[in-house]
């Protein structure tokens, strides 16, 4: 209930009237039937705007620590994401990305809507990274489609550390359906679950326009910083 009125009622109307948001290709959600919108992660806004233009209910998960802060700004975090349907996931311990696939897969038998984003962090630069491979094998064990869906200037509105967005409309586009069906039966084959992998990887960029680079954005997140005459670390890590 919580989520129904925070869209339509008190905070999805603002934020239509603010930033205006644009999209193109909403038509390829499906009305009914489960499927997996796959999105690039530009901005903390990325989780408000792209649910907030889909008619029907997207369901993210989210480090339990979202949910356990304290004080009111711990309460307004929780109720935001309680809000925009969040499902929490303890992500300590070696099981805890297979935590995260087992509940959007529940999401998905359920014939629902599942979001992810394949990069499984923020792109540090703007630019397209290396998907994991989770979003292939929740495709293969749920059978459901992949949506691709791409925010085309969530950086420029929120970039990641601003808290107060940019005044700007919103532009997003949603991508034709991919159907891996005809790898069925061939979950946990990682060469299987690569391949589709960048097939979303490769639709997301064209969908985007924006340069992609073959490695993962946590491990450029972690690389050391660039110097001003230095190597930019993403060609450092790829050669790594």
């Amino acid at each position: 209930m919580l989520y129904w009125l925070i869209k339509y009622l008190l905070l999805g109307p603002w934020l239509r009237l603010i930033f205006r948001p644009q999209v193109e290709g909403g038509g390829y959600v499906p009305d009914r039937g489960p499927a997996i919108l796959a999105s690039n992660h530009l901005s903390f806004s990325d989780s408000i705007f792209m649910p907030l233009m889909v008619k029907r209910k997207v369901t993210f998960v989210a480090k339990a620590e979202y949910f356990t802060g304290k004080g009111i700004k711990g309460w307004l975090i929780k109720m935001f994401f309680v809000g925009t349907g969040t499902i929490p996931v303890d992500r300590s311990g070696g099981r805890a990305a297979q935590a995260a696939l087992d509940t959007q897969l529940e999401v998905l038998r359920a014939g629902n809507l599942a979001g992810i984003y394949p990069e499984g962090t923020r792109s540090p630069d703007g630019r397209l990274y290396r998907g994991k491979t989770g979003v292939a094998r929740l495709a293969l064990e749920s059978g459901a489609p992949v949506i691709p869906v791409v925010m085309l200037n969530a950086d420029e509105i929120q970039p990641p550390g601003k808290l107060i967005p940019k005044i700007e409309r919103v532009r997003i586009r949603f991508g034709a359906p991919l159907d891996f069906s005809r790898y069925a039966g061939m979950a946990g084959d990682r060469f299987v679950e690569r391949a589709i992998t960048d097939e979303i990887m490769y639709e997301l960029m064209e969908l985007s326009g924006r340069e992609y680079v073959d490695i993962y954005a946590q491990k450029l997140k972690t690389a050391p910083p660039r110097s001003a005459a230095g190597p930019d670390p993403a060609t450092t890590a790829l050669a790594a």
